[in-house]
């Protein structure tokens, strides 16, 4: 029985000397989670028959340290959750590498060509997508690779500070080409259909006492009467905001342009003449030049034209017990009974972690616990070597004496 205990004890430190090399050998590896062989104690009848590796244990819960690669598709995961990524088998696995990259079809994969889950963006009637709109379906992540179309401005916010130092012009008949019929001007440029730029100058004219007029030129042309009148209070604020629209049909058969002005902000006080916002909403067509990741999972394309857009978010998975989950090839995960079912959401949402973006999880393993363990298990693999030479010893004695 004295072998068989000793066999059982030497088995076991094989079975715990696998995990530990393989520790060791995964020590850098992104997103690997250590594990740990946990020892039972073996009897019949209550007399004892050795030892056995009774199960093993993932430190899924023990994050990795943070490696700061500053490439904008890699993302590492700040607590809970898993990248799910869909093979080309069809199944869906869980990881913790946040290694992404878009192919040529557009669609976000990780370095193993697995298409990443998330949200699709939600798309208004033109097709582009809505900004701060919430999240679309659950699928394969993907962003178009092709050109955006130009956007016609609709909306230009304009304001600062009308000086309260002004004087009516000398000239009083209101000219663009005459510099004394106008107090300041400001030009802000606008977008078309065809993504076509134009500018739109508004000409300032002090009349009286708190009351400026507002002259509108759609590139250059004359403007057609005063196009709105600011009247300010005793503290230099706006009685109220004037509602004002821009209507104007380009010469390069684009469709009209219809804008709202927003001059909510505007001042008149004393001094020097100043602008604060001239913003409009609008710009020309542009290709795809770059894609990023951001710690809420959004996926933010990059175009020629300078625009940015939200194109997609990258889901998380989360389970009720991480530590059930099954370990396989290529630092992955797949679901079991004991784990439970992937729940998803956006990064930060729910129990999902925030990401990093712009870096990779590096592995959880303690090299220095690693080697404690293996001298460890050298030991007793001594001991379990000595006990079945000893056993042999003694057999050898009995059959001499014998």
């Amino acid at each position: 029985m004295s072998f068989e205990i000793a066999r059982s004890g030497i088995n076991a430190v094989n079975a715990s000397l696998e995990t530990i090399s393989n520790n060791i050998a995964n020590s850098g590896t992104y997103g690997y989670k250590s594990s740990r062989s946990n020892f039972s104690a073996m009897y019949a009848d209550s007399h004892p028959t050795g030892v056995e590796v009774s199960s093993t244990t993932q430190s899924i819960e023990n994050g990795g340290g943070l490696f700061n690669t500053g490439r904008g598709m890699d993302a590492m995961i700040q607590g809970r959750g898993f990248f799910a990524v869909r093979d080309p088998a069809g199944q869906t696995v869980f990881t913790r590498v946040g290694l992404f990259n878009v192919d040529k079809d557009g669609y976000v994969v990780d370095s193993l060509g697995r298409k990443a889950q998330g949200y699709a963006a939600v798309l208004d009637a033109n097709g582009r997508p809505v900004q701060g709109g919430g999240l679309g379906a659950l699928g394969d992540l993907r962003v178009s690779t092709g050109q955006i179309p130009a956007q016609s401005s609709d909306k230009l916010s304009f304001n600062g500070n009308l000086s309260a130092d002004w004087t009516v012009p000398a000239v009083a008949t209101f000219d663009k080409d005459e510099p004394r019929s106008f107090n300041s001007s400001v030009t802000s440029t606008v977008y078309d259909s065809l993504g076509t730029k134009h500018s739109v100058t508004q000409y300032f004219v002090k009349t009286g006492t708190n009351t400026v007029n507002a002259y509108y030129s759609f590139d250059g042309a004359a403007p057609t009467g005063v196009g709105t009148t600011f009247n300010f209070d005793a503290q230099g604020q706006l009685t109220a905001v004037p509602a004002v629209s821009i209507n104007a049909t380009p010469a390069n058969g684009a469709a009209p342009i219809a804008m709202t002005v927003d001059y909510t902000g505007l001042t008149q006080f004393a001094g020097d003449t100043t602008t604060r916002t001239n913003e409009t909403n609008g710009y020309a067509a542009g290709t795809l030049t770059g894609t990023s990741l951001s710690e809420d999972g959004s996926l933010i394309a990059t175009y020629s034209n300078g625009e940015k857009q939200t194109v997609g978010t990258l889901a998380l998975a989360t389970f009720a017990n991480e530590s059930g989950l099954k370990a396989i090839s290529d630092t992955s995960w797949t679901t079991t009974g004991d784990s439970g079912v992937a729940l998803y959401s956006r990064p930060g949402a729910g129990t999902a972690a925030k990401l990093s973006a712009g870096a990779l999880e590096q592995s959880n393993v303690d090299i220095t616990g690693e080697l404690v363990s293996l001298m460890g298990a050298q030991r007793n693999y001594q001991a379990n070597t000595k006990l079945i030479s000893t056993e042999n010893e003694m057999m050898q004695a009995l059959m001499q004496a014998v």
